[in-house]
């Protein structure tokens, strides 16, 4: 018995509806003339990237750090106006930002 016949026997009265479907945009991250600041620091021995300069809203720096975790399979946060990753992976994130179309200087180390 599936979900569908279990929902008939306990409202027996009930007709389902059409199924609506939701169509996403996708949305564009505002890239700025400016470049962002990919640095390197250590905090509390642990080894941690920096990404700061986004001149755009915080939705989407926050978007853009999820996107940036979720491709590298790491873990991070975004505090302060900046994005910062668990470990040096600096090379990996510039590659990624320059594709998106931002400009990027690297900073430190």
């Amino acid at each position: 018995m599936d979900l569908q016949d279990q929902l008939k026997n306990l409202f027996p009265d009930h007709e389902p509806g059409p199924e609506e479907k939701i169509e996403e945009a996708a949305h564009e991250l505002y890239v700025q003339k400016e470049p962002m600041i990919c640095k390197f620091e250590k905090r509390k021995g642990k080894a941690t990237t920096i990404i700061e300069g986004y001149e755009g809203s915080d939705e989407d720096f926050k978007i853009l750090a999820k996107e940036i975790k979720t491709k590298l399979s790491v873990g991070g946060t975004f505090k302060d106006d900046s994005i910062i990753i668990q470990g040096d992976y600096r090379d990996k994130i510039m590659e990624i930002l320059k594709l998106k179309g931002f400009k990027v200087k690297r900073v430190g180390g």
